[in-house]
């Protein structure tokens, strides 16, 4: 029987899938797999929306109550509003009446574009000195304010001062609700927000303080890049340890090279951002991450790669900063960097300039007080707990990214590892980087404190973080979940009342409390000068004095309390010399080189017993020009004049030859420089 036959069967060799195929149909059945979300029910987006309304409401209210609180404040130190303008202009001390001058020749200027023109081809302010004060001073809050105070119509409503100065708390204002939505953000709480606030509030600053804070990020604007270099070492850092993704952080670090380049063009084509470590850093990261290799994650190879990697970019970053200060000009801090060398003993130093800087407050380490004051608002111990506990669990973090383990993309409460939260572990090395910094340099903790701050109050209020603490210590009586969430509601409520029962009688009685600003014998200057100084005169005196005068007279000067430049730290140190054991010929000779036609010498600095011996500016320049022992071994150079602030008030030859004075009270003596033809020996 014959087998019956089929259809003829074609047979083919099967086509390999390709592995784009693979992927694609991999991917369409996880979505598949993934169920379709649930509908949200009303009450809980209720909730929800209650939640954010509330929180929202209570930041905006905090900001706005701690700007209407320095204003209360202000009012009752200096009672600004029952004074003339002279004497609310005095109130402005040092660089800050600098500004506000400038903010005032914008305001009188016929036109925006007039204003600007003189402010940067500006040759009314410094004797013998035409300067662009928008780009040394940064003067663009400034230039704002003033278009703001004119396009706005507050010219008819309100003073200018009040406009400034406004402007100012405002700003302060959202600062401390920036601080609000960070921390809440961080803890998913706003009481964390409201607990940020109030620790912000009891250990501000005085308001001198913070004022000079304010206006000196001002005038230190030209060096945020500084900051932003510790911000993108923190994003490398994290990186390294895979502990962000890539995307994201080269994201970040194109904002940065897109910042800089439009700062160099806004600030008059300013050098020093395109020498700064900042770029050189972000340069060298994106070089490196084009010659990154694609391997397996957790392998010995990738290991070898991270180091390799880290290596790399530190290399380059010095070499390409080394490069570009090669090729593109630009002035070197030479003050800045002789100052860091003498503030970490690397070098000693006579100069009165870097001596002087040093005597400063600002840039001394933190005193004992300082930590007293954190202390007594138990804001320091809950900030080391738990800096301490975000720290270790970083740690542990970066112990299992270096052992080949994986990150979850979704941490759980109940896994306890707050460390594995990238933007905990960025906060945690910024901090880390500030307060090193912080406890060098005094002043820096006018940065570093509100991260402590919003820092300390995401930490008592995060469950996750009493979380991470019971798993390690294996907390088995209660149930480590409740415990969390009871403590993350308690400390911080047992923390608020303890500083409102402490610390908001201190609040009330500050705004009840009169104080009294009373300067007389700086009025009395003042109006002597606007009525009896020629026009064109030109005043010399000690640089934060020059600042008053610049702002109530609008006289020029010889020098200006700014610390950023050269040729004013030059200036400065010369005209310091009215203090030291100096011939009247070479004070001569040193006021007439900048066309001074009068000079003020102050009592108080004359005769100056207040501050510690070897800070007091005679001191420094006695140590300066070898009229004092410094260091063991040096030699003692007698002078045979006599401190010339004390001779030239005595009114014998040859002083009366060279200065006569024209003014005094308890405080100022004015001396017009005299016309001479020639010397007496």
């Amino acid at each position: 029987m014959a087998e019956e036959e089929g259809p003829p069967v074609e047979l083919r060799q099967r086509k390999k899938p390709k592995s784009s195929e693979i992927k694609e149909s991999a991917k369409e059945e996880k979505i598949n797999d993934i169920p379709a979300p649930e509908r949200v029910p009303k009450h809980v987006l209720f909730q929800r929306f209650a939640k954010i309304f509330i929180g929202c409401l209570a930041a905006v209210t905090s900001g706005m109550m701690y700007a209407l609180y320095l204003s209360a404040y202000h009012e009752r130190k200096f009672w600004f509003s029952n004074r003339q303008e002279l004497e609310r202009e005095i109130t402005f001390q040092g660089d800050s009446a600098i500004y506000y001058s400038y903010y005032k020749d914008m305001l009188k200027a016929p036109s925006f574009e007039r204003g600007v023109y003189e402010l940067t081809h500006n040759n009314k302010t410094v004797s013998l000195k035409t300067i662009n004060a928008v780009q040394q001073m940064s003067l663009y809050p400034e230039l704002i304010a003033s278009v703001l105070y004119q396009a706005t119509g507050s010219n008819e409503i309100i003073e200018p001062v009040y406009f400034y100065i406004g402007i100012v708390f405002g700003l302060q204002g959202i600062y401390v609700t920036a601080l609000f939505v960070t921390s809440w953000l961080m803890s998913g709480t706003w009481l964390a927000g409201m607990l940020t606030v109030a620790w912000f509030i009891i250990n501000r600053f005085c308001y001198l303080l913070m004022s000079a804070s304010t206006y000196t990020f001002m005038m230190m604007w030209e060096y945020s890049h500084y900051l932003l270099f510790l911000q993108a070492i923190s994003l490398f850092l994290l990186d390294i340890f895979s502990l962000k993704q890539n995307d994201k952080v080269y994201e970040v670090y194109k904002i940065y090279i897109f910042s800089l380049f439009l700062g160099y063009l806004l600030q008059f084509e300013n050098p020093a951002l395109l020498v700064s470590p900042l770029l050189s850093l972000v340069a060298a990261l994106m070089l490196a991450k084009c010659l990154q290799l694609n391997v397996k994650k957790g392998s010995f190879v990738a290991k070898i790669i991270k180091v390799i990697n880290f290596y790399l970019v530190c290399t380059l970053t010095i070499t390409l900063n080394i490069i570009m200060k090669m090729f593109v000009p630009h002035k070197e801090n030479g003050h800045m960097l002789k100052f860091l060398e003498v503030k970490f003993g690397l070098n000693m130093t006579k100069n009165f300039t870097m001596n002087w800087l040093l005597c400063q407050e600002s840039l001394q380490a933190p005193s004992q007080d300082f930590f007293l004051r954190l202390t007594q608002s138990s804001l320091l111990p809950f900030y080391i707990l738990v800096l301490i506990i975000c720290f270790l669990s970083m740690l542990q973090v970066i112990f299992r990214r270096i052992n080949g383990k994986s990150l979850k993309e979704t941490v759980t409460l109940e896994d306890g590892r707050i460390g594995e939260r990238p933007e905990i572990i960025y906060h945690v090395i910024h901090t880390i980087l500030l307060g090193s910094l912080a406890m060098v340099i005094e002043g820096l903790k006018y940065i570093w404190i509100p991260y402590v701050c919003m820092l300390a109050a995401f930490g008592v209020c995060s469950p996750e973080l009493w979380m991470t603490l019971f798993k390690w210590l294996r907390l088995r009586t209660v149930h480590p979940i409740l415990l969390a969430l009871i403590l993350s509601m308690a400390v911080p409520t047992i923390i608020g009342l303890s500083l409102w029962k402490e610390f908001f009688p201190r609040l009330m009685t500050e705004l009840m409390e009169l104080q009294e600003f009373y300067d007389p014998d700086t009025v009395e200057l003042m109006t002597w000068i606007k009525r009896q100084a020629p026009v064109a005169a030109v005043f010399a005196g000690s640089p934060q004095l020059m600042g008053a005068i610049k702002l109530c007279t609008g006289w020029m000067v010889t020098s200006l309390p700014l610390y950023n430049d050269d040729d004013l730290l030059k200036r400065n140190e010369n005209i310091y010399q009215i203090y030291s054991k100096r011939s009247a010929e070479d004070i001569y000779k040193i006021l007439t080189s900048y066309k001074a036609n009068y000079l003020i010498v102050e009592d108080a600095i004359c005769n100056e017993v207040g501050t510690m011996r070897g800070c007091r500016v005679k001191d420094l320049l006695d140590i300066a020009n070898g009229h004092m022992v410094c260091e063991e071994g040096d030699k003692l150079t007698y002078s045979k004049y006599g401190r010339f602030c004390h001779e030239v008030k005595i009114n014998y030859s040859p002083y009366v030859n060279y200065f006569t004075r024209v003014y005094w009270n308890r405080s100022y003596f004015v001396y017009k420089i005299n016309t001479v033809i020639s010397f007496q020996s």
